[in-house]
């Protein structure tokens, strides 16, 4: 048996309106006691977080961690050994970031990378934030997920083609899906509506029919796996949310009345607002839009104030919101500035750290994550200070535990 004692810190469950100072007893991984004044076993370790606030392990629902800024060709033409070795170190800050779980949203290879990276994770070979995987985005040509516009015609290797996982029509589509989940997809993600970093669509444009969508859904449904789509405008997720969808990625153009669908619907909503809103707050005065291609500026120009005033929606909604990033379209160090960016917008500090935690949980089926309770997973995270007061500590978790298991503690001098 191995015991911690985490003593010292106010302790915020992942529910609750408001921190308040208890003590923790994880024992073989699992939280065994939750209380005032507790007594551990003799050879516990015993932890003090005088200052701290002790949370859930925090979860992103949508990361890419074979994938780093800037995405082009040359990412998506390196060979998939290559990708899963660049993203050792980055599952290893993710985890230290205080991310204990996430949800790995595609990867740009025609194998299946993620796959072989989740599993070694849960075998205890890679040290990391254990992984639910989606493999690759499932996309309409022309659409979101197909970037062979984007390289000369001799490049265009019939072995590694930049189309990845282009899918049209129902027939092929179903097939599409039906590969993902062979190869051992958790989650099967598409593209309903164009996107940003895509050289010939639209953001705010469906690409996929209707009926289309109700193929996708129902053949993962069928076989007992979880849909998600990247979709940024209206009828997208509208569809979408039709289809039987269980959350929406990005969704960061929905009107007030497609939200309420949402709503009604009992969708979640991963807002990525991070990723999204930092590139539309910055003026054209800025050096990122130097190295911006032109049709990427062109949806900038278009989309900025929509953009903005969508985030002012979501915050005024009562949509169920889970907390991803899309980390790998940008640092994946910089993920935790997902809380700030998210409570700027007027997202509540409470519904921001609920969005990592248990309601992170809740969208992933985990029912032993996401919350501080006797007999759940001991997934824990703590930070000096006081989020509800002061949503940056967010960024200087010091304390974290994976399954009862201590990945970094920065002690104060003389203590343990």
């Amino acid at each position: 048996m191995t015991a911690t004692l985490i003593t010292g810190a106010d302790v915020w469950d992942g529910l609750a309106e408001v921190p308040a100072p208890r003590q923790v007893l994880v024992v073989d991984g699992r939280i065994q006691r939750i209380g005032d004044a507790l007594e551990a076993p003799a050879d516990a370790q015993v932890v003090n977080l005088p200052g701290h606030t002790l949370t859930p392990g925090f979860i992103d629902c949508h990361v890419h961690v074979t994938l780093a800024p800037p995405i082009g060709p040359a990412v998506a033409m390196a060979s998939s050994v290559a990708k899963a070795l660049r993203s050792l170190p980055v599952l290893r800050t993710l985890l230290m970031n205080g991310f204990t779980t996430v949800r790995d949203l595609a990867c740009v290879d025609v194998d299946y990378p993620t796959i072989d990276l989740r599993d070694a994770v849960a075998a205890g070979i890679v040290v990391g934030p254990r992984m639910v995987v989606a493999p690759h985005m499932i996309s309409a040509r022309g659409g979101h997920g197909d970037f062979s516009g984007t390289v000369a015609e001799e490049y265009q290797f019939p072995s590694r083609p930049m189309e990845l996982a282009a899918a049209d029509g129902c027939d092929e589509i179903r097939t599409r899906v039906r590969q993902e989940i062979r190869a051992g997809a958790d989650w099967i993600k598409f593209a309903a509506t164009g996107g940003f970093a895509s050289p010939s669509d639209d953001p705010g444009q469906a690409t996929y029919s209707q009926e289309e969508m109700d193929v996708l859904v129902a053949t993962a449904t069928d076989l007992g796996v979880p849909v998600t789509p990247h979709s940024y405008g209206d009828e997208g997720i509208q569809r979408a949310v039709r289809a039987g969808v269980r959350s929406i990625e990005h969704g960061n153009l929905a009107s007030a009345q497609t939200l309420r669908m949402m709503e009604d619907a009992g969708v979640f909503l991963v807002p990525t607002q991070y990723a999204i809103l930092s590139g539309a707050q910055r003026g054209e005065e800025d050096p990122m839009w130097a190295v911006m291609p032109e049709y990427a500026k062109r949806k900038a120009r278009k989309y900025r104030s929509a953009l903005l005033d969508a985030a002012e929606r979501v915050a005024a909604s009562n949509v169920r919101i889970a907390f991803g990033t899309d980390a790998g379209m940008f640092p994946h160090h910089e993920n935790w500035r997902e809380f700030p960016t998210m409570v700027s917008t007027g997202i509540t500090p409470l519904r921001a750290l609920q969005a990592a935690t248990s309601a992170a949980a809740e969208l992933l089926a985990f029912d032993d994550l996401g919350v501080i309770a006797e007999g759940k997973i001991a997934d824990l995270v703590a930070m000096p200070g006081n989020p509800f007061t002061d949503i940056e500590v967010t960024g200087q978790v010091d304390f974290v535990m994976k399954e009862g298991v201590i990945y970094k503690h920065r002690a104060p001098s003389g203590q343990l």
